[in-house]
């Protein structure tokens, strides 16, 4: 049967596929295409030749043998190779080696597709939304000739997607899924903040400034802890930049969102009073280091500011710490003490007596 393997070979090599590769996916495929006509033996096997640009079907019957008391059931033997290539196979042939040249050609692709983005996974890219009617839920983002999906869990909420906007983007994962290369982004991840001050502040590149913790309620606000690697380096100051220009830079990426830049401690007290910002703790009083509790005093006037809008800011200060929070007022607890120490100086009084 007649088969142009020479023109497939061209084809294949031109993708990079070796010639060994197409002939067993094209062996393999016209097998299973015989098998599915009428009376085909289950023992056949297909050969290409393609010097004569055709291939034969090459087929075995079962012969059976008589059992013995020693072999009850004994397995058929096989008779010579014959050739048993159906004479009205040349149409099903062709249709399917083009099936499994296509098939090859987009394996050879997503390939490259999952290459070339398996690196970049934990990275910032910059695409442009492009809109699917058949998938309202998601959001399809154009990265160079590749398409990503921004999933409706990795969006910000009341943020909105034009056609043809261009959006910096989060590589949350990259994978092989049934139809090719997945690719996650996100817009809500707390890594995109980090990545977008990476783009802007010189000394997180460098070393010289390190993001220790970050807190994030996308679309609303995010805490951010930072620390000096270096003597003489403003943590704070860097990322806010000349200005406020970096991270002006970085909010305008963001949309609406508000960004608090706070110093990162390791000593748990200082690093919960400096995450309550910009509320100022009076103090910290640790309850529990093994399970992470702690209480802040914040006085009366700024203890709105400390809990913040529906708890917010609390919430993210919780986040950021990895500490359990309780807010007091500093005036009450103050109070406390004193009525504690007066109780406890008229009781040392009384028996002194």
């Amino acid at each position: 049967m007649e088969l142009d393997l020479t023109g497939m070979h061209r084809l294949a090599a031109e993708q990079g596929i070796d010639p060994e590769t197409l002939d067993a996916a094209l062996s393999e495929a016209l097998r299973l295409a015989y098998m599915k006509t009428s009376h085909p033996s289950k023992h056949a096997r297909v050969e290409l030749d393609e010097r004569a640009g055709t291939f034969t079907i090459w087929a075995r019957k079962e012969i059976p043998v008589e059992p013995t008391e020693d072999n009850p059931h004994p397995e058929p033997e096989l008779s010579e190779e014959y050739d048993d290539t159906p004479r009205d196979f040349g149409r099903l042939a062709a249709a399917t080696a083009r099936q499994v040249i296509g098939q090859l050609f987009r394996k050879v692709e997503d390939d490259r597709i999952f290459g070339a983005f398996s690196g970049q996974k934990g990275n910032l890219v910059t695409g442009v939304v492009q809109q699917d009617a058949s998938d309202p839920t998601n959001v399809h983002v154009a990265i160079g000739d590749v398409e990503a999906i921004l999933p409706r869990r990795e969006q910000v909420p009341g943020e909105r997607y034009r056609h043809g906007e261009r959006l910096r983007v989060y590589v949350v994962n990259v994978a092989r899924g049934l139809k090719g290369p997945e690719i996650v982004v996100s817009r809500s991840h707390p890594e995109l903040v980090r990545k977008l001050f990476e783009r802007e502040v010189p000394e997180l590149v460098s070393g010289a400034v390190s993001i220790m913790a970050i807190a994030r309620e996308a679309g609303a606000r995010t805490k951010i802890a930072v620390k000096a690697n270096t003597e003489g380096v403003n943590p704070k100051g860097a990322l806010i930049g000349p200005g406020g220009a970096r991270v002006r830079a970085v909010m305008e990426n963001l949309g609406s969102e508000k960004i608090d830049i706070v110093d990162w401690s390791a000593d748990p007290s200082v690093f919960v009073a400096s995450a309550l910002s910009p509320a100022v703790a009076t103090g910290v009083q640790i309850i529990s280091e093994k399970n992470k509790t702690a209480i802040a005093f914040i006085h009366d006037s700024q203890l709105s500011l400390a809990i913040g809008k529906e708890g917010q800011n609390a919430r993210l200060a919780a986040k950021l710490t990895g500490w359990k929070i309780g807010i007091e007022s500093a005036e009450a607890h103050a109070k406390k003490q004193a009525a504690a120490q007066a109780a406890q100086s008229a009781q040392s009084a009384q028996s002194a007596q």
